[in-house]
């Protein structure tokens, strides 16, 4: 039968119905088979806490990030408070995260009794840079949590040298951006989360790794560190029933470990996938007054675990209302500077108020579906759909 096609001549692909920002379902069943069995097995084996499905996650995803210990844990939050448990932080010293951001990057700070210092991020990649870093730093600057925002790298070889000039800590929240591959300037490579002291991220459903339920893992380079990682995981134990600090309990469980040990193997899969839809959003919004494409940085990859535009001119939330009635969902990755957030009024060092480029960003940035299940005609109808916001035909 053949296509049908418009007035104007274009072909006329069947207008997509149930559209997600992220879609898991049609994940599952190109695995089904794989992740169902493994499941099984957890469950007949009955070793559900630390089993072997865990240990081998944890053996492959030191192999895939080329770290030397990975510290698997119950969730992404847990990982970014347990790293700076392990650093042995006191009650006041101050850690530098971006505004920008989501807010557990900032609410582990607080929950530490550390005092976070927020500041501003470049607006056209959306991550912290060493020179909006740099003027933050005091006596009492003790780490630095560059978050990689959306699935690309912050710009780490000026942090990493900031960082070892003030003799600072670095925890990378890779939460977003697993599988991305940093380039230094003599031009050797590194994954995400491997470049400083620890690297964090979390498993939750929609990450580009993503769980069936929550996970999330530490990583680092230093054996001294990996081993204060674990007692902090594990309530302070150093051996079993001995408690050296006072830790918490942060567990993978070992159904998810089973989960993730079926996607680790298609995690560039995954990302070359986002990577063509990307492709053909960056190539299908360009020449629209006013909206800005996500800007790729020469030194990184980017795995796009969102797809986040910017729309000047006040237009960002009549966009979202023109695109829900379209039946296409859209998010925004952030509406309010952690500054502004109520939690952190008057604990932020410097009783920051305002940062241009996080305000601006709060009232511009849109993220558009993204995953690695598209078809072509999804693709089509969402950038139609954009463009017929600003009256164009489509292409």
């Amino acid at each position: 039968m053949a296509t049908p096609t418009a007035p104007d001549g274009r072909a006329q692909l069947p207008t997509p119905t149930n559209i997600q920002m992220v879609d898991l379902k049609a994940q599952y069943r190109a695995m089904q088979e794989e992740v169902d069995a493994a499941i099984i097995d957890v469950v007949r084996s009955g070793a559900f806490i630390n089993g072997p499905a865990v240990k081998a996650f944890q053996a492959g995803l030191e192999e895939y990030l080329g770290a030397d210990y990975v510290i698997p844990c119950a969730n992404g939050t847990d990982a970014l408070q347990i790293a700076l448990m392990a650093l042995g932080l006191e009650p006041g010293d101050e850690v530098i995260v971006p505004a920008f951001t989501y807010v557990a990057s900032a609410e582990v700070i607080a929950l530490l009794r550390l005092t976070p210092v927020m500041v501003d991020v470049d607006p056209r990649t959306f991550n912290v840079r060493a020179e909006d870093i740099e003027p933050a730093i005091t006596e009492r600057t003790k780490a630095i949590i560059p978050v990689h925002l959306y699935g690309q790298s912050c710009d780490m070889e000026p942090i990493m040298t900031l960082a070892k000039k003030h003799g600072i800590h670095v925890v990378e929240d890779n939460a977003q951006a697993i599988g991305a591959t940093y380039t230094f300037s003599d031009g050797r490579q590194a994954r995400t989360g491997t470049i400083g002291d620890i690297g964090t991220t979390s498993f939750y459903p929609s990450k580009n790794l993503g769980a069936y339920g929550d996970g999330g893992a530490m990583n680092t380079n230093s054996e001294k560190l990996s081993i204060e990682l674990r007692k902090a995981a594990n309530h302070g134990q150093s051996r079993r029933y001995y408690h050296d600090i006072v830790g918490c309990n942060s567990r993978l469980d070992s159904i998810q470990a089973a989960v993730l040990n079926c996607k680790l193997p298609r995690l560039d899969g995954y990302s070359a996938r986002r990577n063509a839809a990307a492709d053909w959003y960056d190539a299908n919004l360009q020449g629209l007054t006013g909206l800005l494409t996500p800007a790729r940085l020469p030194n990184s990859t980017h795995v796009f675990h969102q797809y986040t535009l910017r729309i000047d001119g006040g237009r960002r939330d009549a966009l979202q209302e023109h695109l829900k009635a379209a039946g296409i969902p859209t998010m925004i990755y952030y509406p309010v500077a952690l500054y502004d957030q109520e939690a952190f009024r008057g604990t932020a060092a410097n009783n920051i108020d305002f940062l241009p480029n996080t305000d601006l960003l709060t009232k511009e940035v849109i993220s558009l579906p993204m995953h690695s299940e598209f078809d072509e005609g999804t693709l089509q109808y969402i950038t139609d759909a954009v463009r017929g916001f600003w009256g164009v035909r489509n292409s």
